[in-house]
């Protein structure tokens, strides 16, 4: 009766330890993400700002002033956010030019497309013996049905929606300002959160857990950013060999694109590809869909690859575990999947470690 008890304890465990991660992941995760997220900032900008702390004091009366450490972190984040918003409003001054160049194209373009549908409507009069420019006219009134239909549709929709991005707008920068003072805050009472850890009766279990959200972030970051490199290169050589003047804009845009959960590759690929065979540039419409397919697939093996390889688990183990996260909560599931897994089976090692003990004091 030993064994059949052993496992029906360890499936007992294993159930409960499964259900108490998920249900941390799903309800009191999305409380403290803001505050996470300002501790990993705060490990990044800690040894900087205790160099300024050290650097920056002046003895007055006895006693030494300077800046604090969390003051430090702060004003480096803001200086790192005015770096990166500048760097972005030059992206977007080249992008509004860059637009402006495509939009003095599109009534060529439309020019081209109003022939083609034309030739074609006129080919189907021929074909089925209809009354010349029937067609045509069925065509125009059908498209510009289209655009009043849209033109009705999308100004509710805006009108209705404004209220919605602004409160969204507020919560974001609401939660900017608390991130920011968080990190700051972080940084000062780094130590002071870290003994209270060591003398806490789960300190096991919150190094364990601290350990594998490092590692998995760690890891998924250092994925993304080699893949993105890699995506933007690709995307920059194929629009080059098909002869884009923007080839450069348009792959570093690509690239970036494909590291965003949301978008990806084909957002500007398939359209694309679209577009080139209206114009019966069929050549490049299947050098584009190629060059989407390389990309997909380099994602696929490398994601599962480089995560398997750096968190502890085989390729079909990681797109496994990411699959089954996504599933479970949407996109943050590609890192929950296998932070999950990986917390359900070091909790359950530890779990049968007692079990050992316990044995081995019994005897």
């Amino acid at each position: 009766m030993g064994k059949p008890y052993k496992k029906l304890k360890k499936i007992l465990w294993i159930v409960g330890i499964t259900g108490a991660v998920y249900g941390t992941f799903r309800f009191l995760l999305p409380l403290v993400v803001p505050f996470l997220f300002a501790w990993g900032i705060a490990i990044l900008l800690r040894p900087s700002a205790r160099w300024i702390e050290k650097r920056c004091r002046i003895r007055v009366g006895g006693r030494w002033l300077g800046i604090p450490a969390g003051f430090a972190a702060i004003l480096e984040l803001i200086i790192i956010l005015i770096a990166l918003t500048g760097g972005l409003y030059l992206g977007f001054q080249k992008l509004c030019k860059e637009m402006i160049m495509f939009l003095d194209a599109v009534p060529g373009w439309i020019t081209a497309l109003d022939e083609w549908l034309t030739s074609l409507c006129h080919w189907m009069e021929e074909g089925l013996c209809l009354t010349p420019n029937c067609m045509v006219y069925l065509m125009r009134e059908m498209l510009r049905g289209l655009m009043d239909s849209g033109k009705r549709t999308a100004m509710p929709y805006l009108m209705t929606n404004s209220a919605v991005l602004l409160r969204k707008g507020m919560a974001f920068l609401i939660i900017s300002i608390i991130l920011v003072v968080s990190v700051g805050l972080a940084v000062q009472e780094m130590d002071t959160w870290k003994e209270r850890c060591s003398r806490s009766l789960f300190a096991r279990e919150l190094q364990m857990i601290g350990r594998r959200l490092a590692i998995v972030a760690n890891a998924y970051l250092r994925t993304q950013v080699v893949i993105m490199i890699l995506t933007t290169l690709l995307c920059t050589a194929g629009f080059w060999i098909i002869g884009n003047p923007y080839y450069a804009l348009a792959g570093i845009g690509t690239g970036i694109l494909d590291a965003l959960p949301i978008f990806g590759t084909g957002t500007v690929i398939f359209p694309w590809a679209a577009f080139c065979a209206v114009r019966g540039q069929w050549g490049r419409g299947l050098f584009l869909m190629a060059l989407y397919v390389v990309c997909y697939f380099l994602r696929q093996i490398l994601e599962t690859r480089m995560m398997g390889n750096r968190v502890g688990l085989s390729p079909l183990e990681t797109l496994i575990t990411m699959y089954v996260g996504l599933q479970l909560f949407g996109i943050a599931g590609l890192l929950l999947g296998p932070v999950g897994v990986l917390l359900v089976r070091d909790l359950m090692g530890a779990v049968e470690e007692s079990w050992k003990k316990d044995e081995y004091c019994n005897y």
